[in-house]
């Protein structure tokens, strides 16, 4: 298993190493599966290269550094102002996602599986304070996915960087910005050296999706039981992650507040809405651009957002907000 991913970098580096775990034990050892970093026998961004060219059986990183394959890989990883985990997981699991998820990875040779999941993301550090949308013009940022020409619509430079790049990068003034998967990770990367100012919501990729893929024919030869340890416990990985992360996300702002003194801050409305317009804009002009099979995703997705929506709205914001109505409740 080639990964994206620093060794040892939590969430998304462990996760990767704990999921190897899980296939070899669950199969008593018919199935073993070795990890390798990023770097240590392809670059960060080449696990989907690797697998399909039969370099590795197994990539673990995420759909959004693939749009150059397809550009409906997109809406397995997240789509800016698009669905939350529990809606993604909802329409991937019971909703027909993960059957167009395999049609489409079966175009490359390759099988995909959700093995995890970052949540809501911060929208991402900065050097400067952002007040107004162009503040944002000229800023040199790491941005995976559609939020990429998000930003750039803005002003922004965007660019796709492997995550053991990236604070390098900050620290020699390549980047300005970047997004990545929230405290815990970017603390464990360095980027509270590098900036100050760290601004949430993440709206290019909210629920944003990580993948396992494995090709296609190694997975096919399979024994259906083998087959089955691989889905389960990918399926295992989805759900530990997101826990792994609300937990250790929590601690690790308390850190970046309380001792290296970085800013939490929410992004403006007006830049806000100035996002959401293009992201907008720039969603439709996808669908026109994609093929037949690229439309059909298109329109499963957005139409699992519009139906889940209401039961996000009712629920979980309406308990949200009635959180926040100031009343005394332990602490």
């Amino acid at each position: 298993m080639v990964t994206a991913w620093p060794k040892g970098l939590p969430g998304l580096g462990t996760g990767a190493e704990l999921l190897a775990r899980r296939i070899t034990v669950m199969s008593s050892g018919r199935l073993t599966v070795k990890v390798f970093s990023a770097g240590e026998l392809v670059p960060g961004l080449q696990t989907f290269d690797a697998v399909q060219n039969g370099a590795a059986e197994m990539g673990h990183d995420t759909p959004g550094f693939h749009l150059g394959k397809h550009r409906a890989f997109a809406y397995f990883f997240g789509a800016p102002f698009g669905m939350s985990y529990s809606e993604h997981v909802a329409w991937l699991d019971h909703g027909g996602g993960q059957a167009l998820w395999d049609e489409l990875s079966a175009q490359f040779g390759i099988k995909s599986f959700a093995v995890g999941n970052i949540g809501t993301p911060p929208f991402g550090w900065f050097k400067k304070e952002l007040h107004e949308v162009g503040d944002l013009k000229g800023v040199k940022m790491r941005m995976p996915g559609i939020g990429a020409e998000m930003i750039r619509r803005l002003g922004a430079v965007p660019t796709l960087m492997a995550p053991g790049d990236v604070f390098p990068a900050l620290k020699a003034g390549t980047l300005d910005a970047t997004d990545f998967t929230g405290p815990a990770n970017d603390m464990a990367l360095g980027f509270h050296q590098a900036c100050k100012f760290y601004y949430w919501p993440g709206v290019q990729k909210p629920g944003a999706v990580q993948q396992l893929i494995v090709s296609k024919s190694k997975y096919d030869a399979l024994p259906k039981d083998l087959q089955q340890i691989i889905q389960v416990a990918a399926q295992a990985s989805h759900q530990d992650m997101l826990a792994e992360y609300n937990l250790i996300n929590a601690q690790a702002a308390k850190v970046l507040k309380d001792k290296h003194g970085i800013k939490f801050l929410r992004l403006p409305d007006s830049i806000l809405s100035a996002l959401g317009t293009v992201a907008g804009e720039i969603l439709h002009e996808e669908r026109e651009k994609l093929d037949p099979l690229g439309r059909r995703i298109w329109d499963a997705y957005f139409a699992a957002r519009s139906g889940l929506v209401e039961l996000t709205e009712g629920a979980d914001r309406a308990m949200y907000n009635a959180r926040d109505l100031g009343f005394e409740y332990p602490a």
